[in-house]
This record gives C-alpha cells, sequence and structure tokens, in this order.
C-alpha cells in the first residue's frame, strides 16, 4: 500500500472559457457559493493530513501569495510558460515534487474529503462510470488497470477525472518523461496527462479509484459556473447582449 505524502496543484491557466469574471481574478480562486474552487481542495488535503503543498501558478500569480499565509505548508511555484504553452508546463515545472504525490486542478469544487484519503495501490486517476455520452476523456479499464482511453470521449466508460495519485516510482518516471517531452522534445501544446495515458502507457501499469459524481465537480465554463451559482447568471446576460450587438 502506497500513501501519498504530498500534492501539486495546477492552477496557471486563464480560464478564457469563463469570461468575464477571469478578467480579473485567476479561475481558481473563483467563489462559488462563497467558498473559492481551490480552497475546497486545500481544505480536503489538510483533512487528510497532506500539508506539503505545491501550487503552480501563471495568470495573475500575484493573487495567490495570501494563499501561503493563510495556510502553513503551501508552496507556490511560477510557470512562466503559462499563456504559451499547455498544461504539461506547469506540471514541467513542479517536475521535483511528483514522488508520492496528487496531482490536481485547482478549478474544482471538491465536496468530499474523503476522495482525497492518501492510501492507495496503484498510480493513476480518480474516475466516474458514465452510461450516458461524455466528450471527456473516457477510460477503458481491464482486470483494474486502464487499457486503453478515447480523447473524443463516448459512453458507458470511465470518465476521467482530473484527480490523480503517484507512487514514488511513477513519479520519478512521470518527471523523466516531462523532460523528455517538454524540454528535449519541446512537446509544448500537450496536456501533461498525455504522457502517461497516450505516449508511454506501456511503462504505466495506471488504476482508477472510483468517486461518485457529486464528490466532486469540474468546472469548466460560464454555464457551468453559473448553473452552480446563480450570481453568475447575470454575466451570460451581458455576453448574450454583447453578441447581439456584434451581429446588429
Amino acid at each position: 500500500m502506497h500513501r501519498a505524502k504530498r500534492a501539486v496543484i495546477l492552477a496557471a491557466g486563464a480560464g478564457k472559457r469563463m469570461h468575464p469574471v477571469t478578467l480579473r481574478i485567476p479561475k481558481p480562486l473563483v467563489t462559488v457559493n462563497g467558498i473559492r474552487m481551490i480552497d475546497t481542495a486545500i481544505r480536503g488535503l489538510w483533512e487528510n493530513g497532506i500539508r506539503e503543498i505545491y501550487i503552480v501558478t501563471g495568470y495573475r500569480k500575484e493573487q495567490f501569495m495570501a494563499l501561503e499565509k493563510e495556510y502553513p505548508g503551501v508552496c507556490l511555484i511560477e510557470n512562466p510558460y503559462y499563456d504559451t504553452c499547455n498544461n504539461i508546463s506547469s506540471l514541467y515545472m513542479a517536475r521535483e515534487c511528483l514522488e508520492d504525490s496528487f496531482i490536481l486542478d485547482g478549478d474544482q469544487m471538491i465536496y468530499n474529503a474523503e476522495i482525497l484519503r492518501p492510501e492507495f495501490e496503484r498510480s493513476g486517476y480518480h474516475a466516474v462510470w458514465t452510461d450516458s455520452f461524455t466528450n471527456e476523456w473516457l477510460l477503458d479499464v481491464e482486470d483494474g488497470v486502464i487499457a486503453g482511453c478515447s480523447r473524443t470521449g463516448g459512453k458507458c466508460g470511465w470518465r476521467l477525472v482530473s484527480v490523480s495519485r503517484w507512487n514514488a516510482e511513477d513519479g520519478r518516471r512521470l518527471k523523466q518523461h516531462l523532460e523528455t517531452e517538454f524540454k528535449n522534445h519541446q512537446n509544448t501544446r500537450i496536456y501533461w496527462d498525455d504522457i502517461p495515458v497516450f505516449c508511454y502507457p506501456e511503462q504505466y501499469r495506471l488504476g482508477i479509484r472510483v468517486i461518485q459524481p457529486d464528490d466532486m465537480i469540474e468546472i469548466d465554463s460560464l454555464e457551468e459556473l453559473a448553473e452552480l451559482d446563480h450570481c453568475y447568471t447575470r454575466y451570460l446576460k451581458e455576453a448574450k447582449q454583447d453578441e447581439k450587438k456584434r451581429q446588429a
């Protein structure tokens, strides 16, 4: 049995799909019903005894500085490539912190801290079973091991969720592959998850940790944000009005 000792939270992106809310504030610091998204991740980790937390920042990075005072143990890592590269650049900047580690996005709401329990048997991803169609990455799992993945989604499968655990060996392997792809091959436009899932699947035997749909929610757009917190519906109305003006 392995145990996560630290966590890496990716929080560098500009969150353009959530404009105009994110024009002045980074997406992970947006509040949903009075709670910042990133707080749900940090508090969930704290509840499970994980205080060594690295947050990779980029867009409006200065707004994250208060977190180091609010949460002792939080350390910020700057990603200078956030506006020109995909999120592989963020994990590359945190590559020294991947052994026995959680990796998760800062722009999701964690409602059930139990899903961040540190014990795990196999490196891999959280996943939610879906019968209906999804355009998210859909995993094919055989005997508890990820055997394949559809980028374009599908139905009746395990939807990949942006929370994962990595034991020491796989963390070192992931670090090496990040250096190979990002630094040596200049492969800057892929997701970091491409590395274990598509680039080097034969070098990992990843599993899944089953969670329920209401354990956490990934918020990808202004529409999804407004659905969870109705105070943001005014931005949708403004966006529609602006669109009508442009078309007039």
